[in-house]
C-alpha cells in the first residue's frame, strides 16, 4: 500500500523540504500530525513537554524528527527555539486539553492555552523566516448555547469552564495579533506572515491515552477485562478521527504558504451530520469491533459542568478551502477501536497504514489536497 501514496505531492507538494515547527508534537494530535509531515518530506522540528501519558503515541510511532522538549509557557525557550529553527511554517498544537482538570488547575489552562500562544505568537514575530502561522484551538471556543444548529466562525467566543473560555481567549488572542501585526491588507508590504487558526470537535484515533476521554476509558478498561463508566450517555459531539482535522490544518497551511491572504482567518473542521452522535451510541458502536467493551453508567450529581450539545457548521472550509471530511461514523470508530485492539492483542501500531488508507479513501473522494 505504501507504494501506491505518493506523499511528497500531498496538498500542492508544498510541505516537501518546508522547515516546520509543530508545538504540542507529543500529544496525540500532535504525534499523528509529526507523523504525517515526515511522511510528506517536510524538516519537522516539534517543541513540546514530555509524552503526557504512559503508554503514548510518541512512543509508538518511531519519529525521525527534530525534537526538544520545553514549555509553552517560557517566552525566552520557546523564543530561542523558533529563532534557531527558522522554520517557514508554525503549526501551534501545545495545549492543556482537558475540561475536568480545568476545574482542578485552571491557572495551569490559562497559562498554558493563552499565555502560551501569546508567547508562541511573540516568538513567531520576532522571527523572519515565518511565513505562515496556524493556531489550533477548539469548538468549545464557542459561546455554547447548547442548541441544535452548528456553530459558525462569526459567531461568539465564550466559554462556561476554564478550558472552554481560554480557548475563546485564544482565538480573541490570535484575531488580534492577526489585527494588530499580520494585517492581511499589509501582507507584502509592512509584514510576510499569514495567521490562521482551525477548530475542530471531539477528535479521536489510536494511541489517545489522556484520562477522562471516551475512547481511551472505553479501550483502558476494554483491556483489562473491565467495564467503562459512563458519565454523560446523552451528551452529543460531532465524533471525527484525528486524520480528519489534521487534513484541515494542513489545506489552511498549504494556502497560506502559497500566500493567499484571504484564507488567513479563524476555520471549523468537522465531520459531516451524521457523525453528531451521543456518547452512548458512540460506545454501543465502538462494541461492534471490539467484544471486550462494555459499560456501566455513572453520574455523580456533583460532576462538573459539561456541554451537552456542541456541533460545529463546516460550510466555509467546504465552500473556500474545498475540504470535506473523508471518513464517516463508522470508519472513524471502526479504525479508532481496531488501533487499540491490535495495539493490546499483538502489540501492532496502525498508524502509518491508517495514514495510508485515509488518502487512498480521499484520493477516490478526488479531495482537493491529494489530486
Amino acid at each position: 500500500m505504501e507504494n501506491m501514496v505518493n506523499f511528497d505531492r500531498l496538498f500542492g507538494g508544498i510541505y516537501k523540504g518546508k522547515k516546520v515547527v509543530l508545538t504540542g508534537h507529543s500529544g496525540f494530535k500532535g504525534s499523528w500530525m509529526a507523523k504525517w509531515m515526515e511522511a510528506m518530506g517536510a524538516e519537522v522540528h516539534g517543541f513540546s513537554l514530555p509524552a503526557p501519558s504512559v503508554p503514548n503515541h510518541l512512543a509508538c510511532i518511531n519519529l525521525k524528527i527534530h525534537q526538544q522538549f520545553g514549555d509553552i509557557r517560557n517566552l525566552q525557550e520557546i523564543t530561542s527555539f523558533i529563532s534557531s529553527v527558522q522554520p517557514d511554517i508554525v503549526f501551534h498544537l501545545a495545549a492543556q486539553a482537558l475540561v475536568r482538570q480545568s476545574y482542578i488547575d485552571p491557572i495551569e489552562i490559562y497559562s498554558t492555552n493563552v499565555m502560551g500562544t501569546l508567547n508562541l505568537l511573540e516568538a513567531c514575530r520576532k522571527t523572519a523566516s515565518v511565513k505562515a502561522i496556524v493556531v489550533i484551538s477548539s469548538d468549545k471556543c464557542y459561546d455554547n448555547r447548547e442548541w441544535i444548529w452548528g456553530y459558525r466562525e462569526n459567531d461568539p467566543m465564550g466559554g462556561f469552564d476554564p478550558y472552554s473560555a481560554s480557548k475563546g481567549c485564544t482565538e480573541l488572542l490570535t484575531n488580534s495579533y492577526r489585527n494588530s501585526f499580520f494585517n492581511v491588507h499589509d501582507f507584502g508590504s509592512k509584514h510576510s506572515v499569514l495567521l490562521g487558526s482551525g477548530r475542530a470537535g471531539n477528535v479521536i484515533g489510536g494511541g489517545d491515552w489522556a484520562a477522562d476521554r471516551l475512547i481511551p476509558d472505553i479501550v483502558r478498561a476494554a483491556s483489562q477485562n473491565k467495564s467503562v463508566f459512563i458519565r454523560n450517555p446523552l451528551a452529543t459531539r460531532p465524533w471525527q478521527h484525528v486524520l480528519e482535522p489534521l487534513s484541515g490544518y494542513l489545506t489552511l497551511g498549504w494556502r497560506l504558504l502559497e500566500g493567499k491572504a484571504e484564507y488567513a482567518d479563524g476555520w471549523n473542521f468537522g465531520p459531516s451530520g451524521d457523525s453528531n452522535l451521543t456518547v452512548d451510541e458512540v460506545v454501543n458502536l465502538s462494541q461492534n469491533y471490539w467484544d471486550k467493551v462494555q459499560i456501566e453508567y455513572s453520574k455523580n450529581p456533583g460532576d462538573a459542568h459539561e456541554a451537552n450539545l456542541l456541533m460545529l457548521d463546516c460550510s466555509k472550509a467546504n465552500k473556500l478551502l474545498h475540504w470535506k471530511p473523508v471518513w464517516g461514523i463508522d470508519e472513524t470508530i471502526s479504525k479508532t477501536i481496531s488501533w487499540y485492539k491490535d495495539f493490546y492483542t499483538s502489540n501492532q501500531v496502525d498508524t502509518m497504514n491508517d495514514i495510508e488508507e485515509y488518502v487512498l479513501h480521499a484520493k477516490t473522494k478526488q479531495i482537493v489536497w491529494v489530486k
